[in-house]
């Protein structure tokens, strides 16, 4: 490749598990849930403070929220975040075996 372009590789359904991360599913499900706490906030106009006060959740959680700063955060936190915003979750899981190089990432020229 010359310099300054760049290849489109076609995702699989999840970026963490493209890129190799070893708790692929885990991320992406906090993610999802992160953009939907995101959306609500959003959509009600409510600020970090303002929604501390509806739900009684830390401002600075609904921060790391929506700085994308999920590590600290499980989904059943996640999940009763968004049972404080009046919402209710319904939970599917699949399992599926794993693909050899499953973890591998893909490969980019």
């Amino acid at each position: 490749m010359k310099t300054g372009e760049m290849e489109l590789v076609r995702g699989r359904g999840n970026v963490y598990r493209d890129f190799g991360r070893s708790n692929a599913g885990l991320e992406q499900a906090r993610a999802m849930i992160a953009a939907k706490i995101i959306t609500i906030l959003d959509e009600r106009k409510l600020s970090t403070r303002d929604a501390e006060k509806l739900t009684g959740v830390s401002h600075s959680e609904f921060s790391r929220i929506r700085n994308a700063q999920l590590r600290r955060f499980t989904l059943d936190r996640m999940i009763a975040v968004l049972g404080k915003l009046d919402e209710d979750v319904e939970v599917n899981v699949t399992f599926t075996p794993r693909q050899h190089g499953a973890h591998a990432t893909p490969h980019v020229r």
